[in-house]
C-alpha cells in the first residue's frame, strides 16, 4: 500500500519520546492561521511512499530509537486523512516492535463507518499526541477553519479506550493564551484518564517564509510570540 508524503525527519526529538522517526503525511482538514506546514494542506499529492518502503528506512535507525525509548511519529498535515495506509503503516512497524505514535488534530468524526477503522489503528498505536488549539469553538472556527466539537469526542473516545495521550497546545498570545481558555482546556484535561503530559508549544513566525513562498499572505502577520511568563502562566494553569 502507498500513502502520500510530505517529509521525513530521521532523528526527530520533540514529538513523542526518545529518538524518533518522523513522517509527515500529505493533506490537512484544518486551516491553521499559524500552520507551519502551509504546503501540506493540498491532499493526494506529493510523494508516493510504500509502507515496505518507508518500514525499510526506520529500520535503519531502530537501534537509536530503541536506545532512547523512541519509535515512530507520523504526522501532517492529518494522518487520519489516510487512515488505511496508517494503520498498514504501524502494522508493519509493531511486527518490528517499533514504538508507534500519532500526531493528530482530532479532527476526525467518529461514524459507524469509521469507528472499526479507528479501533483497527488504536491496536498498533501506542501514543497520541492530541493538538487542542481553543476550548471555544465559534474562535476555534475563526483559527483554524473547523468548530471543535468532533476534536473534543475523539479526545475523549480515545481516553476511554485506554490509549496513551499527550495534550499539545500551541500558546499564541491574545488568541489561545486567555485565562479563561485556558482553565476551560485544564478543565477538559481533568476529564481525560490517559493523560501523561500537556506540552505548551509558544507560537513562532517560522512558517510565515513558507506561505510568502507559496503566494500566500500570512494570516498572521505582526503576531507577536509569547513571553517567558506567558509561558509560565500556562504552565501553572495547564499542568500543575
Amino acid at each position: 500500500m502507498e500513502g502520500f508524503v510530505h517529509s521525513i525527519e530521521s532523528f526527530g526529538a520533540s514529538d513523542g519520546p526518545g529518538i524518533r522517526f518522523i513522517l509527515f503525511l500529505q493533506g490537512c482538514n484544518l486551516r491553521c492561521s499559524y500552520c507551519h506546514n502551509r504546503d501540506s494542506w493540498e491532499i493526494k499529492c506529493g510523494t508516493k511512499m510504500s509502507v515496505d518502503s518507508i518500514v525499510k528506512e526506520v529500520l535503519k535507525y531502530k537501534e537509536f530509537h530503541a536506545s532512547s525509548g523512541g519509535g515512530i511519529t507520523v504526522s501532517g498535515g492529518e494522518p487520519l486523512l489516510q487512515i488505511d495506509f496508517l494503520i498498514e503503516l504501524f502494522k508493519a512497524c509493531k511486527k518490528q516492535n517499533i514504538h508507534t505514535t500519532l500526531d493528530t488534530s482530532g479532527h476526525f468524526k467518529i461514524t459507524e463507518k469509521m469507528l472499526p477503522l479507528l479501533q483497527e489503528l488504536l491496536f498498533v498505536t501506542d501514543l497520541i499526541l492530541l493538538d487542542i488549539k481553543l476550548m471555544d469553538s465559534k474562535r476555534h472556527a475563526e483559527l483554524v477553519g473547523v468548530p471543535n466539537v468532533s476534536i473534543l469526542e475523539f479526545g475523549r473516545f480515545i481516553s476511554k479506550c485506554g490509549i496513551p495521550l499527550w495534550i499539545r497546545h500551541v500558546l499564541v498570545p491574545e488568541l489561545t493564551n486567555r485565562e479563561g481558555d485556558l482553565q476551560a482546556l485544564r478543565a477538559y484535561i481533568d476529564e481525560l484518564q490517559t493523560i501523561e503530559r500537556v506540552e505548551i508549544l509558544p507560537y513562532h513566525s517560522m512558517g510565515e517564509v513558507k506561505w510568502q513562498q507559496l503566494g500566500y499572505e500570512y494570516p498572521l502577520k505582526d503576531q507577536r510570540t509569547p513571553t517567558k511568563e506567558e509561558v509560565k502562566e500556562a504552565e501553572r494553569i495547564l499542568k500543575e
